[in-house]
């Protein structure tokens, strides 16, 4: 039997409410990428060229710290890794998150909410900072999230 873990990153509860529809309907396991440092409203301004978030995406080496690990990723085949879409990608505390664990064999599907961008380019960076997992085609999952999930297996 596929053993499923639905990881996710979520700064304003939104990709938190469709990781837990997600984990409901393919009988997951929940995982919260959470950093030490929690993001305040001003730390999300993207139209503030100083926020955290702005000088963190211009980084590609950043990688803020995750309060928590996966002990036992070994148990998971498939793994959902969801995510606020930031600047076109996933945000740098998600390649935190791909660094802490060994994905080799496992079954990778991202998933991505956004007000206005597309999966593509999240599509291609997971691939590049987790080359490990066989990843699927991801989506935005602003509606329907357990459907598109179930679809996926």
């Amino acid at each position: 039997m596929t053993k499923i873990l639905v990881v996710y990153f979520s700064a304003s509860g939104v990709t938190r409410r469709a990781a837990k529809e997600i984990a409901d309907a393919v009988h997951g396991e929940l995982f919260e990428i959470e950093p030490v440092d929690l993001y305040m409203d001003e730390d999300l301004d993207w139209t503030d060229k100083h926020s955290r978030s702005t000088l963190e995406m211009q980084d590609a080496t950043s990688r803020p710290a995750m309060k928590h690990v996966v002990k036992n990723m070994e148990d998971y085949d498939t793994v959902f890794v969801g995510f606020p879409i930031w600047w076109g990608v996933e945000p740098r505390i998600v390649d935190t998150f791909f660094d802490s664990c060994d994905f080799h064999g496992k079954t990778m599907i991202a998933f991505g909410t956004s007000g206005g961008s597309g999966m593509t380019k999240a599509d291609e960076s997971v691939k590049q900072h987790c080359p490990s997992g066989n990843w699927k085609k991801g989506a935005i999952v602003n509606r329907n999230a357990g459907k598109w999930a179930k679809a996926q297996l």
